[in-house]
């Protein structure tokens, strides 16, 4: 690309042919380009040099194409078409108002993306960019500080315990798991009406809860409720949370998993807490974001807003 750039005519040469070409006058290009018609004049001498063609018969009082020139000018105009639509590209862009956010692809799935139309509705002149990512779950890999830079990421919403040195970092809230499943199965074949009842249940595996040995499963539930006689190796296993809910949803099991990335699901009916004995977890979500760019208006207005959900979840639970 650079040694194609490198071989390229004068751009001020260029434009004074596609002008001339148009006008069919030097002293028309030259009152249009603000010059005097022998500079446009010798412009296009030192083009036709550069190329090696003649691009106008030079006649007594006019001007006429050659077959070559004749050739060359759409093509000519179709890339000063191109520079201008770029250049209306770029001065039509404005980074400022562009906020990338990385988030996990289940909290974004069933927290975040219902909710970014409150976000739009009250900030219209910012345009988001959500990127899903397993990176920003603690246990992954870790989101350097230069894949803030060089991704163009502003903000994350992290799933981890909140010790990311060298960001600004605010827990958004607190989580526990409960199980979870559709309001069918309590009154099914069999019914799930008591803990001692999922013996009869498919369970469903949140895999993303247990990327360490630390974190609470199935084994760890129901232990808590009292209950035995239950195999936790049986079920179906998923890697994102999301999937692990709308499996629930759809009635495929009974879903141990995040209460609060299923809130909309519960409000709307399509989940159920048949037994309502929640576990912490010592992981929560953490809105984080590099120190020196935490107080940026755009960045500082999402962080915001996402307090302001949060705290609206609290009054619906």
């Amino acid at each position: 690309m650079i040694s194609t750039i490198q071989r390229l005519p004068s751009l001020n040469a260029l434009r004074a042919f596609a002008v001339a070409a148009q006008h069919l006058s030097f002293k028309q290009a030259a009152e249009a380009l603000h010059v005097t018609p022998a500079a446009v004049s010798q412009q296009i001498r030192l083009l036709e040099d550069s190329l090696g063609v003649k691009l106008f018969l030079r006649l007594n009082r006019s001007l006429q194409l050659t077959d070559v020139g004749q050739r060359f000018l759409p093509k000519l105009q179709e890339g000063f078409s191109c520079f201008a639509r770029a250049l209306e590209d770029i001065q039509g862009h404005d980074d400022s108002k562009v906020l990338t956010v990385n988030v996990a692809p289940s909290f974004a799935a069933k927290w975040l993306v219902p909710r970014l139309h409150r976000f739009a509705a009250t900030y219209r002149e910012i345009d988001m960019r959500v990127a899903a990512s397993t990176t920003v779950i603690d246990g992954q890999d870790i989101v350097e500080m230069k894949e803030f830079r060089q991704g163009g990421v502003d903000l994350t919403v992290r799933f981890g315990r909140g010790h990311y040195p060298g960001y600004r970092v605010e827990k958004l809230f607190s989580v526990s798991i409960v199980p979870m499943c559709s309001p069918h199965l309590l009154e099914g074949d069999p019914p799930l009406q008591q803990p001692t009842d999922l013996r009869h249940h498919r369970l469903l595996h949140d895999d993303i809860l247990t990327v360490d040995d630390r974190r609470p499963d199935w084994q760890t539930w129901l232990k808590a409720a009292g209950v035995e006689g239950v195999d936790t190796n049986r079920g179906q296993h998923f890697n994102h949370t999301s999937l692990a809910l709308d499996a629930a949803i759809e009635g495929q099991g009974v879903v141990l998993s995040i209460k609060n990335l299923a809130l909309n699901d519960l409000l709307a009916g399509r989940l159920v807490i048949p037994f309502d004995l929640p576990i912490p977890l010592d992981f929560a979500y953490h809105v984080v974001c590099p120190e020196d760019t935490a107080d940026q208006p755009k960045i500082a207005a999402f962080r915001q807003w996402l307090r302001e959900e949060a705290e609206r979840d609290k009054s619906l639970c």
